[in-house]
C-alpha cells in the first residue's frame, strides 16, 4: 500500500472497541506484516537477541499469555501489574493481559521496591511480571512483601525458583498448555491502571479501554501518520503518554513498533534508518539539540512527536521551519490528559485553546477529543472523553469537606458537569485560549518521573540526619535533583537498602559528576 502523510483510511472505532479489536484489525489484514520490533541494543537490558515479530507471530505470543494468566485460576477483573523494559515483551504481556479479560497496570521502569510495594498493595494487584537483567530476584522480594499478590513471573534466565518463567510463550510451537487462547470479554469498566504524583501524593488513575483510545486517537488526528505506518517510539508503555504514542498510534495506524530503549541518540538516528521509519516519538526539548547536532530529520521522516513533560517550556521552544518534518507538540498533564497540536508555517507551537480543542485544529468536520478550563484557583481543568471518569474533578476533591463560605462556584460546578478533572497545572486566560504557566505545586518532575517533594525530603533525612535534596532546574529533564550529605557512599547505600528510585541515589553522586551506587 502506498504511504502518504495522511490518516488511516478504515473507520475510526466507536465506543466499544478494545485495544485487541484494534490489534486483531490489523492482524486479519496483513498477518505476515512486520508488527514489533526490539532495540538492537536489547541485550543490555534484556537476555536474548533482539527479536522481529509479524502480526501472526504477535498474535500467537499474546493468546499464550492470555492463556498463561487464565489457568492462574485469578477471579474476573484481577489486576495484574509488570515491570518490563521497552521491548517487545512489555507490548505483548499488556495486549495479553487485556485479551484474558483483567487489569494491566504497568509499573515504572525505575520504580524499585519502596515504589513498588506501596503501589502494588493499594491496587490490591494478584500477578507481578518482570522483566529484564537481574529483575527477578526484585518482583520476588516485592511479590513475597504484597500479601495479594498470589504468582510472580518473569521473562528472562535465572530467575529465582518462586518465579514463574514466560520466555517459551514467545516461541513456536507452543506447548500444548500454551496453546493460543481465545479472547474473554473485558470484565470491568477499568482495564489500565497507571500512576501520577499530585499535590495529594501517589495517585492511581484507572482508565477504560475507550478513554485511553480516546487519548491515541488525539494524537493520531492531529500527527495524521499514514496508514501502515512505521513509528519508532522512545517512550516506555508504563504512562498514558507512552501508551497513546507507542501502543494506541500503533494499533491505529496498524503498522509496525519500532521499540527504542531511552536513550542513545546514534542509535536513535540509525534505527530511523534501517527500519525506514517516517514517525518518531521524541522528548520535546531534546528536539533542537539533535536537530543541531545532525541528527534531525533522518531520510524517510515525515513526522516527529515532540513530547512535552513541562508544557509551559513548549510555547517558549524554537521555532520548527526550513524542513518538510511536521513537528506535532504533544502536551502531558500527567496521567489526566494529553493535548496535540501540528506547529503552522511559523514554526512556533500552537497555543491551548480555551474551551472545546478538536482535532485535526482548524479542519472541516474535526472531532472533539478534549474541553479545557480554568478553574477558581487559577489551574487547568481538562475533560473530555480521554479523561479517567474515576478521577475527574467531580469524583476526587483535595481537602474533604468544604465549609459554608467554599461551596464551589458556578465556574466549579460548571466543570464538574463537564466531567473535567483538575491538572493542577497553573495557566492564566488570554483572549480564547490558556497560557500554561507554572507545574503543580510542590511535585518535582525528572524526566517522565513525577516526586512529592515533602515526601522526597522525608525519606532522603530517614537515611541521615546531616542529608538534605535540592531541585535544581534542568533543560532537558524538566527538574534535577542534588543531594547534600557528609558522607556520600554511604548515604547512596542506605538508600539503595531502602528500595528507592535511582534517580534519588544518583541525585548524591561525588562532586566529580560520578555515582558511588
Amino acid at each position: 500500500m502506498t504511504k502518504g502523510d495522511h490518516a488511516p483510511s478504515h473507520a475510526l472505532p466507536g465506543g466499544r472497541t478494545t485495544l485487541d479489536d484494534l490489534f486483531r484489525r490489523a492482524g486479519v489484514r496483513h498477518p505476515d506484516a512486520l508488527a514489533l520490533v526490539d532495540p538492537p541494543d536489547r541485550e543490555r537490558i534484556m537476555s536474548g537477541p533482539p527479536r522481529r515479530m509479524t502480526y501472526a507471530e504477535t498474535d500467537r505470543a499474546v493468546s499464550a499469555v492470555a492463556g498463561r494468566l487464565q489457568r492462574l485460576g485469578l477471579p474476573a477483573g484481577s489486576v495484574v501489574s509488570f515491570q518490563i523494559p521497552h521491548t517487545v515483551e512489555s507490548i505483548i504481556t499488556l495486549l495479553g493481559i487485556l485479551r484474558a479479560g483483567f487489569v494491566a497496570a504497568p509499573l515504572p521502569l525505575l520504580w524499585r521496591q519502596a515504589d513498588m510495594t506501596l503501589a502494588l498493595r493499594r491496587i490490591g494487584a494478584r500477578v507481578l511480571i518482570c522483566g529484564g537483567r537481574e529483575s527477578g530476584s526484585l518482583a520476588a522480594d516485592v511479590g513475597a512483601s504484597v500479601f495479594p499478590i498470589r504468582y510472580v513471573c518473569g521473562f528472562g534466565p535465572d530467575l529465582p525458583e518462586s518465579v514463574i518463567g514466560l520466555d517459551n510463550l514467545l516461541e513456536w510451537p507452543l506447548d500444548n498448555n500454551d496453546a493460543p487462547h481465545a479472547s474473554a470479554e473485558p470484565a470491568a469498566p477499568v482495564a489500565i491502571i497507571t500512576w501520577d504524583v499530585t499535590p495529594d501524593g501517589l495517585m492511581p488513575m484507572a482508565r477504560s479501554q475507550p478513554e485511553l483510545i480516546a487519548a491515541g486517537l488525539a494524537v493520531l488526528l492531529e500527527a495524521r501518520p499514514p496508514e501502515d505506518a512505521v513509528i519508532l517510539s522512545t517512550c516506555p508503555a508504563g504512562a498514558l503518554a507512552g501508551l497513546a504514542l507507542g501502543p494506541l498510534l500503533w494499533l491505529l495506524t496498524g503498522g509496525t513498533l519500532v521499540l527504542h530503549h531511552p536513550f542513545d541518540a546514534r542509535i536513535f538516528a540509525q534505527q530511523c534508518l534501517d527500519e525506514g521509519c517516517d514517525t518518531a516519538i521524541l522528548p520535546g526539548p531534546l528536539v533542537p539539540a539533535l536537530r543541531e547536532a545532525g541528527v534531525l530529520p533522518q531520510a524517510g521522516l515525515r513526522r516527529l512527536l515532540a513530547l512535552w513533560r513541562a508544557p509551559e517550556h513548549a510555547a517558549a521552544s524554537a521555532p520548527w521551519t526550513g524542513t518538510d518534518v511536521a513537528l506535532i507538540d504533544i502536551l502531558i498533564f500527567g496521567e489526566t490528559g494529553l493535548l496535540a497540536a501540528r506547529r503552522g508555517t511559523d514554526g512556533y507551537a500552537a497555543p491551548v485553546p480555551l474551551g472545546p480543542v478538536t482535532a485535526p485544529r482548524g479542519a472541516a468536520g474535526a472531532v472533539l477529543v478534549a474541553t479545557t478550563a480554568r478553574t477558581a484557583q487559577g489551574t487547568l481543568a481538562l475533560g473530555g472523553p480521554m479523561v479517567p471518569q474515576t478521577n475527574r474533578l467531580a469524583g476526587e476533591r483535595t481537602g474533604g469537606p468544604r465549609s459554608e463560605p467554599d461551596l464551589q462556584t458556578d465556574l466549579e460546578a460548571d466543570l464538574e458537569a463537564a466531567g473535567c478533572a483538575d491538572t493542577f497545572h497553573a495557566c492564566r486566560i488570554e483572549g480564547d485560549r490558556l497560557a500554561i504557566t507554572r507545574p503543580p505545586p510542590g511535585i518535582v518532575a525528572v524526566g517522565g518521573y513525577r516526586f512529592l517533594l515533602r515526601d522526597l525530603q522525608t525519606r532522603v533525612q530517614t537515611a541521615g540526619s546531616d542529608t538534605a535534596i535540592s531541585v535544581m532546574p534542568d533543560e532537558i529533564g524538566g527538574d534535577r535533583l542534588e543531594g547534600d550529605t557528609g558522607n556520600r557512599e554511604a548515604i547512596q547505600a542506605a538508600l539503595a537498602q531502602a528500595g528507592l528510585n535511582p534517580l534519588i541515589i544518583d541525585a548524591f553522586r561525588d562532586q566529580t559528576g560520578s555515582s558511588s551506587a
